[in-house]
């Protein structure tokens, strides 16, 4: 039977990172089968599904790569389908109506947890006699579970889990509304999509347990449960906003790029040996849901930054400059015209060894692609103070007379003008960097000097002077 695995996001938000990783275990599990990887958008929570979330993870996954196999489900458009399944368990006996009222649960909730007692449904309706309830009295329909023994899961990661039929109550699986419950819909979408393997987060494990149950009333196969462990923060709690748990859309406008960010995410609880450099088609090949560890993840910055630093590395020139076009519109204000772009992918390798994320990246080959006059940050324009100045003025006919526009040569001619003006050569290097790139900070300046070319150097020089 060949594999076939989900990804069913919730459009409530973002695709959070632990979606995202979620979804890249689906999808390499299946790849790595040479299964099928579903996507499924459990939108049935209407007051909280939105338009802009479920573009938001669409918009995510393609991002990184993680092509889905057939049409999108939506779930919201399966309730009929599931509605009839409750019904149908009803009229096979394996579920029942009960006529218990919101106020009348909530009553007898409170008195068993002053008693002690377990506060889960007391079954009340259970054997009551279809007969007694009135024509037209609203009932929600509950499973009827089994009382004695216990549920056990056989999990790909967590490995064999149980839990004991006493601490189960009878759950709804049709509101009196006439609406299903999410574990109706999960499991009748699931097997309706012929699901061989169901990887989600542990925190889905205590529902394993009552769709297992509700498998088995309804004669259907249990598929392969693998609850993977939740992404923990730096200090091992659990992911949240305030160790800078973002949406995938945010990662992607920080900078990083996707293939940096799957091999980030197939790290976090997975490992093939001492291996940290794993390409998309090595995981596809050695990824098995089983290898996954126990224990949760924790989410380290500083590691996804040097991750992302080797793929930028390894990046073609041309695609970084593609990348690099909206960063520089959105975060510098900048656009860049042809000849600065050449100027730029002249000095992309040297930029690339310098930076972790396009970002950086950006800010860094700014110096390039700036139109003139130079925009000076406050550091840089401190130090062309009148002194500076002068001296970048005195600079220009010995850059003017060289023969051959090299950092060699350009080094040299600078370090001659230095010593005839009796400074050290940063006090000329420091206010010629502020001049030729707006900033303090830069590649070395002698590299900016050789690539900008002789007369956008001139041109800028004599801008400040």
């Amino acid at each position: 039977m060949p594999v076939i695995v989900r990804f069913a996001p919730s459009p409530t938000g973002f695709l959070h990172i632990g979606g995202a990783r979620t979804a890249l275990f689906n999808w390499l599990y299946a790849r790595h089968t040479k299964g099928r990887f579903l996507l499924r958008i459990e939108d049935t929570d209407k007051a909280r599904s939105t338009e802009a979330a479920k573009a938001a993870i669409l918009d995510g996954l393609s991002w990184l790569g993680l092509d889905w196999d057939g049409d999108v489900v939506y779930q919201s458009a399966r309730a009929e389908r599931h509605a009839q399944v409750a019904r149908d368990l009803l009229a096979a006996g394996r579920a029942y109506r009960c006529v218990c009222t919101a106020e009348e649960l909530a009553a007898r909730r409170e008195a068993a947890r002053a008693a002690g007692r377990p506060t889960g449904y007391d079954r009340k309706c259970r054997d009551r006699d279809p007969a007694s309830i009135a024509s037209g009295m609203p009932y929600a329909i509950r499973l009827k579970a089994p009382v004695e023994g216990e549920t056990a899961i056989d999990d790909l990661v967590q490995g064999t889990v149980r839990v004991s039929h006493e601490q189960l109550d009878d759950m709804i699986l049709l509101r009196a509304d006439g609406t299903p419950v999410y574990m109706l819909s999960v499991v009748v979408d699931d097997h309706d999509m012929g699901i061989t393997h169901v990887i989600r987060g542990d925190d889905h494990l205590t529902n394993a347990f009552r769709q297992t149950q509700l498998y088995r009333a309804l004669d259907w196969s249990v598929p392969h449960f693998a609850h993977i462990p939740l992404i923990h923060g730096p200090d091992g709690a659990k992911l949240s906003k305030r160790h800078g748990a973002l949406g995938v859309d945010a990662y992607r406008d920080l900078g990083y790029l996707p293939e940096a960010m799957r091999n980030y995410l197939l790290r976090l609880g997975w490992a093939h040996g001492d291996d940290e450099i794993i390409s998309t088609e090595q995981a596809i090949e050695w990824f098995d849901i089983g290898q996954v560890g126990r224990s949760p993840a924790r989410f380290d910055f500083a590691k996804l930054d040097n991750l992302n630093g080797h793929y930028l590395r390894a990046a073609e020139n041309g695609r970084l400059l593609e990348l690099l076009r909206p960063i520089f519109k959105k975060e510098l204000g900048l656009e860049p015209d042809p000849a600065a772009e050449t100027r730029l992918l002249r000095g992309m390798d040297g930029l690339k060894a310098r930076a972790k994320t396009l970002v950086e990246l950006a800010r860094l080959g700014s110096a390039y692609v700036r139109p003139r006059p130079i925009a000076l940050d406050p550091k840089a324009a401190a130090l062309l103070d009148p002194a500076a100045r002068a001296r970048l003025a005195h600079l220009v006919p010995a850059l003017e007379a060289l023969a051959s526009w090299d950092q060699g040569s350009i080094e040299a001619a600078v370090r001659a003008s230095a010593e005839a003006e009796g400074v050290k050569l940063g006090e000329l290097a420091q206010p010629l960097r502020a001049a030729l790139t707006g900033s303090t900070v830069s590649p070395g300046i002698f590299e900016v000097m050789e690539l900008l070319g002789n007369a956008e150097v001139l041109g800028r020089i004599r801008d400040v002077t």
